[in-house]
């Protein structure tokens, strides 16, 4: 799925539903979000998503820290939209599709990353001369999120400074799973 379709799915949903909450979201496209406690362990499952009886589903791992509660579930959000057919056959989760290569874990980051960021506010905190990674903690999110937004505004036609990291579809599973994340 190219860049354009991903971003005017996110165009198409943000004006369609008017709603920057991922939870509201979930809520005015009827998709069921649940959350249950999944463990802190750093291989525990943080979230997954699945479709049956044309029901959307989504769980949460609520033993992680509110934020990256919300990109876990604006990113499954992302599978529910984009990946329909194939959540048909399986649902999404880290046990089964987080590895660098996976085309589908790629395109819900992309999703998740521009639904959550706008180029305007990317912009201003690179423009106020702040670091890459100091942009990220403004915009409390991983700095690996940051990067696939700063992927889709170049590939939009958006000149930006390359990123400083090259982050893989993966790096959800490596998200801190106890504590208070001070940069987030």
């Amino acid at each position: 799925m190219s860049s354009k379709c991903i971003r005017d799915t996110v165009n198409k949903v943000k004006a369609k539903y008017q709603e920057s909450d991922p939870y509201r979201l979930a809520a005015a496209m009827h998709i069921i979000v649940k959350k249950l406690p999944l463990g802190t362990d750093p291989n525990c499952c943080k979230g997954f998503c699945m479709r049956e009886c044309r029901k959307t589903c989504i769980v949460i791992n609520c033993d992680l820290p509110e934020i990256i509660q919300q990109i876990i579930l604006i990113h499954e959000i992302g599978h529910a939209l984009l990946h329909q057919k194939t959540l048909q056959i399986k649902c999404f989760h880290d046990f089964e599709l987080f590895d660098g290569v996976s085309q589908c874990e790629y395109e819900a980051n992309c999703f998740a990353a521009d639904y959550l960021l706008e180029d305007e506010d990317v912009l201003e905190m690179l423009n106020a001369d702040m670091s890459f990674f100091q942009a990220a903690a403004e915009l409390k999110v991983p700095p690996e999120l940051l990067d696939f937004k700063f992927r889709m505004m170049k590939r939009s036609g958006v000149q930006i400074v390359d990123s400083p990291i090259t982050s893989n579809s993966d790096f959800l599973k490596d998200i801190p799973t106890s504590g208070i994340i001070e940069n987030y």
